[in-house]
């Protein structure tokens, strides 16, 4: 079987080869949002995504043509947009396509630049050196927190442990900041937390890799306590080595949150007991699973987070003074749910809206006594479950006119004074929020969880600015505590350039590494108590393996770290200089170079 695809134009031609006769196939396929046959075939099923294009027979050895479009404003970017996971179902057999080429195409090693100064991102806030340097094999110490960094070395391969004494001293510095002095008796170390005699392990274990260390002293404080990184585990799920392999990255970059997306329209993932239908008929999609393939990489794919996999990924990340906050999806991204349970929805709403995604029907409905059922069943559980004692709402791209066809929801605006869909968002998503105060946690949003009369959600959340900063801004200015992570600087998921052969998604912007650096988390320095940290994403609508991940986030995640930890930025040529320390290899394994 041949299969070929590439983009002409606004459109996708597709080529297909078959070895033998076939009746009736049908081509199954999905992309990174709604498709439309134009010729070729015409389609008989589609969800968001996710496509399935009835052809003619067809005659083996006898080429055949499909050219499909991306629905509305939609156009094909790169190959990421090309289509995935796409197969022929014909007469009960499934017949894999061949892939299109997947992942960023590495660009070459570049040789190591000399840095003035010390090669470390972040850098640190001051550094004093005392001249000359110091030929070492490793430390010697007995600290819980540097016992963290040596465990973290020999995971990466890298040298840590030996013979130098390290001398550490409790002070009354911050959190997560630390002192450091090298000499040749001793390295001392001066910090007032865990996380700060860490993070001053991290900085000798890089500093080690790279030869001789340079004998002076080190001082260094976080510019904000919330430095993070999201993944997207829903689209794509993510093997737990893999998640630990990030979580070990993020401690080498001093980033000190983990963002973990496992609930959305097309997955829940943790493995729950209060509703447990979520995740056993969600955790797999593609042919004769709840949902068909959107986003997959083969026919069936997928899997589920069970207790004891969440308990060593908090466990691990713990070590690493990296906390876990889950996520949950509401009152939107939530297909899943409303698939599975059809009562958390309006039988008699006759509205036609859509989500950006092609979704209908993905909103939960307040008016409905099931959906406060299952939200506070699972709010309660992964609640309870996580230790940081945050838990995310979601309450993202909300479909306009979401509810104004709901008899229920109107009724239930009449009874709370409230008049668009937005005031009823901010109704819901203020409502869930009591229940997680009320449960012990803080909850926290996306920036629409401002919106509405009533002044949004409320109850201390924390609220996350991802369209840009303007939302976050103005959220800040209305006493929210704000985490900056704008789709403009700081989503990794983002491609690189316009090249047609990168790969990634472009509705942002094209993100090299630059941009994560040039820009100012707190523009306003009205806001700097409100604006509490910077935080990187990464969403897996075209992701299909592992190993895809990493060159997306490296050398990208550099910018998110030095944008959440140092107080300037570096100067653009001599944090491009960095760069050129670090990689991964296909395991994830930092390498310094």
């Amino acid at each position: 079987m041949q299969y070929s695809c590439r983009i002409v134009g606004m459109q996708m031609l597709c080529s297909i080869v078959p070895d033998r006769d076939l009746h009736a196939p049908v081509l199954c396929c999905s992309g990174m949002a709604p498709l439309a046959p134009v010729s070729g075939g015409h389609s008989i099923r589609s969800l968001g995504s996710y496509i399935e294009i009835a052809l003619p027979d067809l005659q083996a050895g006898q080429i055949h043509e499909v050219v499909i479009k991306y629905s509305g404003d939609f156009k094909p970017a790169n190959r990421a947009w090309m289509p995935l996971g796409p197969y022929l179902r014909c007469d009960g057999e499934i017949i894999p396509l061949p892939a299109t080429p997947a992942g960023r195409h590495k660009p070459p090693s570049a040789e190591p630049v000399p840095v003035d100064g010390l090669a470390l991102v972040p850098q640190p806030t001051r550094w004093t050196p005392s001249g000359g340097s110091l030929e070492i094999d490793g430390f010697q110490c007995d600290d819980p927190a540097l016992d963290g960094v040596a465990e973290l070395a020999q995971r990466q391969g890298m040298a840590f442990c030996g013979t130098h004494p390290v001398l550490v001293t409790a002070t009354d510095l911050p959190e997560d900041a630390y002192e450091i002095e090298i000499s040749d008796d001793a390295v001392r170390i001066s910090a007032g937390s865990y996380g700060g005699r860490f993070y001053a392990g991290i900085t000798l274990l890089t500093l080690l890799q790279q030869g001789p260390l340079p004998k002076g002293r080190i001082t260094d404080t976080p510019r904000f306590g919330w430095r993070g990184q999201h993944l997207d585990t829903a689209r794509h799920f993510y093997e737990r080595p893999t998640i630990l392999a990030l979580l070990d990255l993020m401690a080498m970059l001093k980033l000190n949150r983990f963002h973990w997306h496992f609930a959305d329209d097309e997955a829940f993932r943790l493995e729950i007991s209060s509703v447990p239908e979520l995740w056993q008929k969600t955790a797999f999609r593609g042919e004769g699973q709840t949902l068909p393939g959107m986003f997959n990489g083969k026919p069936i794919e997928g899997g589920s987070y069970s207790k004891d996999d969440a308990r060593q990924i908090i466990a691990h990340a713990k070590a690493l003074n990296i906390e876990v906050m889950p996520e949950i999806e509401a009152p939107a991204h939530a297909l899943a749910i409303t698939t599975i349970f059809p009562e958390t929805r309006d039988p008699a709403d006759n509205g036609a809206e859509a989500s950006v995604q092609g979704y209908r029907g993905n909103a939960l409905n307040p008016a409905q006594p099931k959906t406060w059922e299952i939200l506070e069943a699972v709010t309660r559980e992964v609640g309870d479950f996580f230790p940081f004692g945050h838990l995310h709402l979601g309450c993202d791209e909300l479909p306009e006119g979401t509810w104004m066809g709901s008899p229920m929801a109107r009724t239930l605006m009449v009874q709370e004074g409230l008049e668009t869909t937005k005031d009823l968002q901010g109704w819901t998503i203020s409502r869930l929020a009591a229940i997680v105060q009320a449960n012990g946690q803080r909850p926290a949003a996306w920036e629409e969880a401002a919106q509405g009369a009533g002044g949004g959600i409320g109850h201390d959340a924390i609220l996350f600015s991802w369209t840009g900063q303007g939302p976050g801004l103005d959220a800040a200015r209305a006493g929210y505590d704000v985490v900056m992570t704008p789709g403009q600087h700081v989503y990794l998921d983002m491609a690189h350039t316009d090249d047609p052969d990168d790969w990634g998604a472009s509705w942002a912007a094209f993100i090299d590494t630059a941009d994560t650096v040039n820009w100012d988390p707190v523009p306003d320095p009205a806001l700097v108590d409100r604006i509490i940290g910077v935080q990187g994403a990464f969403w897996s609508e075209f992701t299909t393996q592992d190993h895809q991940l990493w060159p997306m986030l490296m050398p990208r995640m550099l910018g998110v770290s030095a944008m959440a930890w140092q107080e300037q930025p570096p100067a653009q040529s001599v944090f491009l200089d960095l760069t050129t320390h670090y990689d991964l290899d296909p395991q994830g394994h930092v390498v310094l170079r």
